[in-house]
């Protein structure tokens, strides 16, 4: 298939397939189209977001199954075959003669791409290694200092996840205030949400920038708008003084505040209401993970509010309550919650 028609026929399974490079279209061509043609028959749509346990299960499966095919010994060596030197070479051999990109996809509705992402997140050993020590932090500044943002290489240099280091860099490069937010640090983080949305209205319909300047509305308010993902590590930047989980924190906040009108949702009892609708939306739905929720939904049932703050709301509900959380699936969380919690707080509303 040539290069336009691969990109045409992908684009009704990825609509935004018209801003992926070509050497990633090709791949795709090659490892996912056919594979979305079967799952179409089946009335089976493509999925992002995140993966359910179902689909943890499969991927499991399938590099199980690869393993034992090729004889290779560790999914480690499978998926980070660049940390064995000696190895990789007949390592790629046996991923090229056993086709392991289709391998590593079967069954499940998701360009190849992500789902080899997610097998390297789920067995990364490096991924499950607790807080970083005092000792860790300098080295990371020192790797960083010497590196760049090279964090495939920082990783490796220090037994963490590419993801860990980068994010954990974010979080120590320069003095950050711990403290309550200042007026002038909300206003920066406000501006630098309001610069990151615009910009995206913009490059997905250039002929909107003459409206948005014209408006009076407040365009970045709108809601379908703030739902969508933010670059936090970017917002961080432009606010200086804050890393990135607490400018998203902080935004969920100013979020829940704007569309609640100042309601104390969660306190008193309001808040007992809250948790008995949450725990009775959740419950209806039947859904065996989190990603088969429809957070919005929920949200619109508890209030005019953001679906991180139903979600939050939803884990101080599992920590509190549920014993033993951890250990159990979604559905089990929320067969505990509807079981014991909720006649609980009924009595005590």
């Amino acid at each position: 298939v040539d290069l336009d028609t691969a990109r045409q026929e992908l684009e009704e399974f990825i609509p935004h397939v018209k801003n992926i490079s070509d050497s990633s279209v090709r791949k795709m061509a090659g490892r996912d189209l056919m594979r979305f043609k079967e799952f179409k028959k089946q009335g089976i749509a493509v999925k992002f977001g995140r993966f359910t346990q179902k689909e943890n299960k499969q991927i499991r499966k399938n590099v199980e199954e690869f393993l034992e095919l090729t004889g290779i010994d560790s999914a480690e060596k499978l998926l980070f075959t660049s940390r064995y030197p000696k190895d990789k070479y007949i390592i790629h051999r046996l991923k090229t003669e056993h086709q392991f990109w289709e391998k590593i996809s079967e069954g499940i509705p998701r360009p190849w791409r992500l789902i080899y992402y997610r097998a390297r997140k789920m067995f990364d050993p490096n991924n499950y290694k607790g807080r970083y020590t005092a000792e860790e932090k300098e080295q990371l500044k020192k790797y960083q200092a010497l590196y760049g943002n090279d964090w495939k290489k920082i990783s490796e240099l220090m037994s963490r996840s590419n993801l860990s280091v980068a994010m954990k860099f974010s979080e120590i490069k320069s003095a950050i205030n711990y403290g309550p937010w200042t007026e002038e640090e909300t206003q920066k983080l406000m501006s630098a949400v309001k610069d990151v949305i615009r910009r995206k209205l913009i490059t997905e319909d250039p002929s909107s920038l003459s409206s948005l300047e014209q408006s009076d509305r407040d365009l970045w308010i709108d809601r379908e708008q703030l739902y969508q993902p933010l670059p936090w590590t970017e917002i961080e930047t432009k606010v200086g003084s804050r890393y990135w989980r607490q400018c998203k924190q902080k935004w969920n906040s100013i979020l829940t505040r704007k569309l609640t009108r100042g309601q104390k949702l969660y306190r008193g009892t309001n808040g007992i209401r809250t948790k008995i609708t949450l725990i009775k939306r959740l419950y209806e739905t039947k859904a065996e993970d989190a990603s088969d929720v429809n957070w919005d939904e929920i949200s619109n049932a508890i209030g005019d509010v953001p679906r991180a703050y139903v979600q939050s709301k939803f884990y101080r509900l599992k920590v509190s309550f549920v014993p033993l959380w951890k250990r159990r699936t979604f559905s089990e969380i929320i067969d505990y919650l509807y079981e014991k919690t909720l006649p609980d707080l009924e009595e005590k509303l």
